[in-house]
């Protein structure tokens, strides 16, 4: 074949990248950017190289750009005419991740060659930051913890050559360890950072070409469009997780995705919509084996449906049926979890206020309390705490059990 376009050329040759995997990263992309699969060719690429395509359509183009980190000009493609591209850019990857990404690659130093054993290192240092944030350690602290390793991951990258199946195996652990980077901010109430995590998170789940990878960009993505307040947003990408291929594939990922649906439908005020979005969630959880999958999401578990659930009832107001989801949750959750227990227990004590049960709420933000203090950094327990602080002090109690504990809990929420 006659290669016209040398910069395209010259661009997959330096990220060893063949026709066949480029097709199949492009149309990955497109199913991040847009909601809908790829269907990118090898014969594509093919074009692409003849320079037989002047200007790929938008959506190809910037997905294109996004896995090869340059812009469509220095690949080699001309456009047709004057475009408003940088505002045609922000508005599209916008709806992914909020700006336009770059990632480091594989340079020229050639300091040394990464194997599978480099990877079970960086992979055994994810999993022990993995466990201490399910032990509740302090949220400040793992984020750290997590930005270190995924620069350590990209630095490897940068500075030494790998086979494309190890360059893919540590570009979905830079991704992963980014995410945890990103939920720890979440854990402490401060989206603007998750964002940001997560916008370093996505090129390097797109590059991994891991569809898990990228279903969890998007889980936490999800997560925060929610806690900043855009529930609309939010049900939008638990759309594209629900339509991603790992959800065709594994129902506890679809069962997931339709949980997160439930919770911001109701939060949206959308009642029928929720409940029917919870039904698929249970339905779906139900045809789950057990089959091997990544650690993160080891945390979506019966307990975890049944606390998830909570958060939908207390959305629609039936703070009975909130408390039920709640007392399920907590019986089944593992002692490890703790970081879980508190903010579920913080959700009991909110559910109780909520019904009048006033004594028996500070009691349990108590409890509540105890399991994990406010200086490890989880905002959204001592925000729970908080609410229920002011259901409290509403109600007007004079009972010595409340006034207590509403002079108590003053200090730390």
């Amino acid at each position: 074949m006659s290669v016209r376009n040398r910069k395209l050329a010259a661009r997959m040759k330096e990220l060893g990248l063949g026709q066949a995997e480029l097709a199949r990263r492009v149309s990955s992309q497109i199913e991040v950017l847009t909601g809908k699969p790829g269907r990118i060719t090898d014969s594509d690429v093919r074009r692409w190289l003849a320079g037989r395509t002047k200007w790929p359509q938008d959506r190809i183009r910037l997905s294109l750009e996004e896995v090869l980190g340059a812009r469509a000009e220095d690949l080699g493609f001309m456009p047709r005419k004057k475009e408003a591209d940088p505002v045609d850019r922000r508005q599209f990857l916008n709806a992914a991740s909020g700006s336009a990404l770059a990632v480091g690659t594989p340079g020229s130093s050639n300091q040394g060659r990464l194997g599978v054993s480099d990877v079970r290192r960086f992979q055994q240092e994810f999993v022990a930051l993995v466990r201490q944030d399910t032990a509740g350690r302090d949220p400040r602290r793992i984020e750290g913890v997590a930005v270190e390793l995924a620069s350590r991951i990209q630095s490897a990258l940068g500075l030494s050559t790998a086979s494309a199946r190890v360059q893919g195996m540590l570009h979905r652990l830079a991704s992963d360890t980014l995410c945890s980077a990103a939920f720890a901010s979440f854990d402490a109430r401060a989206p603007q950072r998750a964002r940001a995590h997560l916008d370093k998170a996505l090129p390097f789940a797109v590059l991994s070409g891991d569809s898990e990878a990228m279903y969890r960009v998007w889980n936490v993505l999800t997560l925060t469009l929610s806690q900043q307040g855009h529930r609309a947003d939010a049900v939008a990408g638990a759309e594209v997780m629900k339509r991603s291929s790992v959800a065709r594939r594994d129902p506890l990922f679809a069962s997931l995705g339709h949980m997160r649906s439930a919770v911001n439908l109701a939060r949206l005020r959308q009642p029928s919509e929720a409940l029917r979005a919870l039904g698929d969630a249970e339905r779906s959880f139900a045809r789950t084996t057990g089959q091997q999958r990544p650690k993160w999401i080891a945390f979506y578990d019966r307990s975890e449906l049944d606390g998830l659930s909570s958060y939908m009832w207390t959305a629609l107001g039936d703070h009975g049926r909130a408390e039920y989801c709640v007392h399920r949750a907590l019986a089944a959750l593992p002692d490890n979890r703790v970081r879980n227990k508190a903010l579920y227990t913080a959700r009991l004590a909110l559910s109780q206020a909520k019904q009048g049960d006033l004594e028996l709420a500070g009691a349990t933000g108590r409890q509540a309390y105890a399991m994990l203090p406010s200086e490890f950094g989880s905002r959204r327990m001592t925000n729970t705490l908080a609410a229920t602080r002011k259901v409290l002090v509403a109600s007007g109690s004079k009972a010595p059990e409340v006034v207590e504990w509403i002079e108590e809990s003053s200090p730390w929420i």
